[in-house]
C-alpha cells in the first residue's frame, strides 16, 4: 500500500509534475493524476516496473472484478462443448467442494 505524504513539493516539468521520494520510499501522486485515475485515500494500487519505469495502477473495484468474472464465465459457457459428469467415485473432498460451489452459484442466481 502506498502512503501519500502531503508535504512533498511538486515541481512542474515538461511532462507534468515531479515529486521527490522521501526517506521511506514514499511519493505523492499529483492531485490531477489521482483525480483522473480515481485514486482516493484507501485505494489499493499495483506498483510494478515496466521498461525501467515505475507504473502505478489502481486495483479494480470488487464490483468490476465480479463483473469481469461473470463475463469470463459467460464466454467460457458459450464456447464449451459437451461436458462429462463427475463419476460416482469422486473423492469426497472434491465432491464436497463441487457441491458448495454449485450451492453458491444457485444462491447467486436467486438474488
Amino acid at each position: 500500500m502506498i502512503v501519500l505524504i502531503q508535504t512533498t513539493i511538486s515541481i512542474p516539468t515538461l511532462s507534468g509534475n515531479m515529486t521527490k521520494v522521501d526517506s521511506k520510499g514514499r511519493i505523492v501522486l499529483p492531485q490531477e493524476v489521482r483525480e483522473r485515475l480515481g485514486i482516493t485515500p484507501g485505494t489499493e494500487v499495483d506498483v510494478r516496473e515496466e521498461d525501467g519505469k515505475a507504473v502505478v495502477k489502481p486495483e479494480a473495484s470488487p464490483d468490476e472484478i465480479l463483473e469481469r468474472m461473470e463475463q469470463l464465465v459467460e464466454e467460457a459457457a458459450s464456447n464449451r462443448e459437451e461436458t462429462t459428469p463427475l463419476s460416482e467415485g469422486a473423492e469426497p473432498i472434491a465432491q464436497k467442494h463441487r457441491d458448495a460451489v454449485q450451492r453458491g452459484a444457485e444462491n447467486h442466481c436467486n438474488e
